[in-house]
């Protein structure tokens, strides 16, 4: 497993945007996710990205999120624009393990981050 760790949290105004940083040792090619708490689920979908770039994004924030990564750098960021209150969460970063594709569920995912807190005001 790999050690993850989450920043860019914080409290902004519903509209606003705020961008997360995920770091850690994970290899170029590790597919890397981010995910959120939701009613019935401990670890709901937001984006995807694979080694190679490919991205993948949660209907419910397609066009307001976007995910990216920096492999120089071992980072993987989501910058959060047009932000609604439903969008409060604490957010997890994730790495996945071979096949390189894109993981869409949890469950797929070997290492986690602690998780970091957005709250938008309404």
């Amino acid at each position: 497993q790999v050690q993850l760790v989450e920043s860019g949290g914080g409290l902004v105004q519903a509209g606003g945007s705020l961008r997360l940083s995920c770091a850690g040792r994970f290899l170029s090619m590790d597919t890397m996710g981010w995910f959120r708490p939701a009613p019935g689920k401990e670890r709901e979908y937001v984006a995807a990205i694979t080694g190679g770039g490919s991205t993948n994004y949660a209907a419910y924030v397609k066009g307001r999120f976007t995910i990216s990564r920096d492999n120089a750098k071992n980072t993987v960021y989501l910058q959060m624009n047009s932000l609604k209150s439903e969008d409060t969460a604490v957010y997890y970063c994730a790495a996945g393990t071979p096949p390189w594709d894109l993981k869409r569920t949890a469950n797929e995912y070997v290492s986690w981050g602690r998780g970091t807190q957005v709250t938008v005001s309404s």
